[in-house]
């Protein structure tokens, strides 16, 4: 039987995966990357130390469905990235799917990130739909074996000590209670765990 990312990886464009890359010390690293635009220039989050079996899309790239929906409740938003992993943490298996939204600056409201986060969700529901259906996987990306987490990733670049503001109770596994990142100049993938 395939595994989730194996499908994944054959289900989704080489345009849409990141590719992971080998840092000078040998360990794993995704580069998240925004392209200039008319807002700002472009700009690069680094995410260290990423585990070997790991699938990390550019979930923007999906259309926004406007030709369908009205987006009246922000329903065609969609987040920046999203990684999934299945990995061993002190021999105990963990399937994890992160959803992630990148602001240059201080970004848009807190609602609006929200809204982009269940956008990105919405996304990879339908992928399961479609491996599924067409690969005729029943527990293809089953949420009932995936721990989400919700990360927003704001004033990129600044030259300030990285700060990690959790969610007040619990786990950043709703977009509610994402876990909010600020001027990352080096991250760890355990830190959005």
């Amino acid at each position: 039987m395939k595994t989730d990312l194996k499908i994944l990886r054959e289900l989704l464009k080489k345009e849409v995966l990141v590719e992971i890359e080998e840092s000078h010390n040998g360990r794993k690293i995704v580069k998240l990357h925004e392209p200039k635009c008319t807002e700002h220039n472009g700009y690069t989050v680094a995410i260290q130390q990423i585990p070997n079996d790991v699938v990390v899309v550019k979930i923007d790239k999906f259309p926004a469905p406007k030709t369908i929906f009205n987006g009246s409740e922000g329903e065609c938003k969609r987040a920046d990235f999203v990684i999934i992993t299945q990995m061993t943490i002190k021999q105990k298996k963990k399937n994890l799917i992160i959803f992630i939204e990148l602001k240059k600056g201080k970004g848009g409201s807190e609602a609006d990130i929200i809204q982009q986060l269940k956008g990105a969700k919405c996304v990879i529901t339908y992928c399961r739909s479609i491996g599924q259906e067409f690969w005729k996987q029943q527990d293809f990306l089953n949420p009932n074996k995936y721990e989400y987490r919700f990360v927003s990733i704001r004033n990129i670049g600044l030259n300030k000590r990285v700060s990690y503001e959790k969610p007040k109770q619990g786990l950043h596994n709703c977009p509610e209670k994402m876990l909010k990142i600020t001027s990352p100049n080096y991250l760890e993938f355990r830190k959005l765990v």
